[in-house]
């Protein structure tokens, strides 16, 4: 895509087209300031003020846009964003105010994923103006971390598997001067059984490893941030029907979501000592797959017995989950994209959260709600732990009722985890099926600008 650093720009008085919103109590004083030839034009465009609308008007030998949106007292991430995808190429400026935080949307709705074809789009760049300098930098940092999930979600498993995620998170520890380190082959067996289990039938190539980097002052409080790197998921020997399979690129999702806020982290200097925990696999197909009925050793020291090989996200998290808090962490923030039943609870814009504690939940809500990327508390309910009872294990890996689903993978995590450690597990859906001003359609970043708001306020 175009380079974003060019996509907004301080405002030193530059020619630029000027933009003007308006929302619907608003438009009838905004008619009367208009001339009768721009009243006309408005009046043939058939404008109503109605959010992510907008026409263009005659001023003189120039042109100039209005625009659309709910409430000019108090504009969304994405009430601009509509403009940035439509304009024609140039330079613009909204008239009489600043754009705020529809710098972010102004961004991301440039975002094109052009990388298998021929011809790349060439259109733009549209350029946004602002003299809010400082906010350029915080839109530039949250566009580039959206844009690397959506990168990292919309590659096919062919380009994207467990190696090309060590391979991002080495050139992240790069940049940040962080440490990385891997674990596989024999090691991985030892360290981390069910991460190993569940990838082995992968072949050689695309081996399952096990991907951490730590980076920050020791003295500040411990974060560590997981995310599930399924490469592809076939389903295992209970495979998936094609149409389950057909988006199972995007199942690498919460490792995507978890190096984008790593990144967000370091390149924000947060008051953090960051641990990253990214088990990173491809569930194959093949004659060493585990299988239904089998007993997996795990990092923590429980057998897991298999129901469903299927639901084996939460096996590699499990092993993750337990090596963040063997540090001890002041808190732990998990991502995946663990299970159609967050899906059907609540729909492909809002991942679905589960916390230990009221406080946290109430803080991500708050700070998603504030950075338009809101989410959803679903509970962590533990009556529903006697569906995860195994007849010859510690625990069960999947249930066979078909309640409560989310809730229930959300308590298997829940074991994983210390006693006593703030936890915060995001199931998101990582992709979006229809396109949405600034947001188009494909892999997407749900969860990480809420996670990002709050841990500025909590660490900041």
């Amino acid at each position: 895509m175009t380079d974003k650093h060019a996509l907004i720009q301080p405002d030193r008085g530059q020619q630029a087209v000027p933009i003007h919103l308006v929302d619907k109590p608003g438009l009838e004083a905004f008619v009367k300031s208009l001339s009768a030839p721009q009243r006309a034009a408005l009046a043939a465009q058939k404008f109503a003020a109605d959010a992510f609308s907008h026409a263009i008007l005659p001023d003189g030998d120039a042109w100039r846009v209005v625009a659309g949106v709910a409430d000019t007292g108090g504009l969304s991430s994405w009430c601009m964003a509509r403009l940035a995808e439509v304009l024609p190429a140039g330079t613009y400026r909204r008239a009489g105010g600043e754009p705020g935080p529809a710098l972010l949307g102004w961004l991301t709705g440039q975002y094109r994923f052009d990388r298998y074809r021929a011809e790349p789009a060439r259109e733009g760049p549209r350029v946004l103006l602002t003299g809010e300098v400082r906010a350029i930098d915080t839109a530039l940092a949250e566009a580039e971390a959206v844009a690397l999930v959506r990168d990292m979600v919309n590659t096919p498993a062919e380009d994207m598997g467990p190696a090309d995620i060590e391979a991002a998170a080495e050139a992240l520890a790069g940049a940040h001067k962080a440490d990385l380190r891997v674990t596989r082959g024999d090691a991985l067996v030892r360290a981390f059984p069910m991460v190993h289990t569940v990838g082995r039938a992968a072949e050689r190539t695309r081996a399952p490893r096990m991907i951490e980097l730590e980076w920050g002052d020791p003295a500040h409080p411990r974060l560590a941030v997981v995310g599930k790197g399924v490469c592809f998921d076939s389903g295992g020997l209970d495979i998936k029907p094609s149409s389950g399979m057909l988006l199972m690129k995007k199942d690498m999702g919460g490792a995507a979501h978890a190096l984008a806020l790593a990144r967000l982290i370091m390149a924000g200097g947060l008051r953090v000592r960051l641990h990253m925990l990214v088990p990173a696999v491809e569930n194959a197909v093949a004659g060493n797959a585990f299988r239904p009925g089998d007993v997996l050793n795990s990092r923590a020291g429980l057998s897991v017995e298999i129901g469903n090989t299927d639901a084996e996200g939460r096996l590699i998290l499990g092993d993750a989950l337990t090596r963040a808090g063997e540090e001890k962490p002041d808190l732990i923030i998990d991502f995946a994209t663990l299970t159609g039943a967050a899906r059907a609870a609540v729909g492909p814009d809002l991942p679905a959260l589960f916390t230990r504690r009221d406080e946290t939940a109430e803080a991500l809500l708050k700070a998603g709600a504030a950075s338009d990327d809101p989410c959803w508390r679903l509970p962590l309910w533990h009556g529903y732990r006697e569906y995860l009872k195994s007849d010859i294990a510690d625990i069960g890996n999947s249930h066979s009722n078909g309640f409560a689903g989310a809730s229930v993978a959300a308590l298997f995590l829940d074991r994983f985890v210390p006693a006593g450690i703030d936890w915060a597990h995001f199931d998101t859906f990582a992709w979006r099926p229809a396109a949405k001003p600034g947001r188009p359609k494909g892999g997407d970043a749900l969860g990480l600008r809420a996670s990002w708001q709050m841990l500025k306020t909590r660490y900041g």
